[in-house]
């Protein structure tokens, strides 16, 4: 009877619960749509020279890491009774904005490696640098399945692990597009239209979780969810660099890029 306690989410604010909401529909709504015109621009030129397929496969195989993590801590009971254990009076970390947001991500990451195969792609390939990262990724989590088959972590720590992988991943996927960027001296065939779109997901995203935080009195949540927090973040200092790149560095070279 010691171990039974009663979890009652009590706000601070309507408004800010309000405001937090709204962020998280917007952040879903903005990264959602941020896929369409790196896809619009592909299938207008018909080429997908200046995307970097580096950027792409890093992409899908980080989404699929943080799906795991997502759509496990979502559906699963198992995972959920093993994560209020450790924070028992701690809030969900994942809400069902993230859960669409993710499998829609997979959908639109797989269509735009779909348009790589059937569009103008100059000489581009995956590089060596990229094939060994994600070697490596691989053995990562070979070792995970083995460490978790030996009971030596839960299955919430092997989740813990996949979203830090996609936050390693998210870091490391903007680098080959930014670099490509800079080694052509042009944005063109780089979407701006992703670049603002993923800006104020970012943002929202960030401001959902200070809000909920806040509200609640509950700072560890983002801890929670640390992935998410890193994504916001990381996600808003490369679209600035990329801003930067388009507006400022390259701007002489735009040909209607205006998505």
């Amino acid at each position: 009877v010691d171990d039974l306690y009663v979890v009652a989410n009590v706000y601070k604010n309507a408004v800010i619960d309000i405001v937090s909401q709204t962020s998280g529909w917007i952040y879903f709504i903005t990264w959602g749509l941020s896929y369409y015109p790196q896809i619009y621009i592909n299938f207008k030129r018909k080429s997908v020279v200046g995307l970097s397929f580096d950027y792409l496969s890093l992409n899908i195989v980080g989404y699929i890491s943080f799906g795991i993590f997502i759509q496990s801590m979502y559906f699963s009971p198992t995972i959920q009774e093993e994560y209020f254990h450790k924070n028992s009076r701690g809030l969900l970390p994942v809400k069902v904005n993230d859960v669409v947001y993710n499998l829609h991500g997979i959908f639109a990451v797989t269509f735009t490696i779909f348009q790589c195969f059937i569009y103008e792609r100059g000489n581009q390939i995956i590089s060596v640098t990229t094939r060994i990262i994600l070697s490596l990724f691989g053995c990562f989590y070979a070792v995970l399945f083995i460490l978790r088959a030996i009971s030596i972590i839960q299955w919430l720590d092997f989740l813990y692990y996949c979203s830090y992988l996609k936050l390693v991943i998210t870091i490391l996927k903007y680098i080959p597009q930014a670099y490509l960027n800079y080694k052509r001296k042009s944005t063109i065939g780089w979407s701006i239209g992703v670049v603002i779109l993923n800006t104020i997901g970012g943002i929202c995203s960030l401001g959902q979780m200070i809000f909920d935080s806040y509200n609640y009195d509950d700072w560890l949540s983002i801890f929670g969810n640390p992935t998410k927090f890193g994504l916001g973040l990381f996600t808003v200092l490369f679209q600035i660099l990329f801003i930067i790149q388009h507006y400022v560095l390259y701007r002489d070279k735009l040909v209607d890029t205006k998505f």
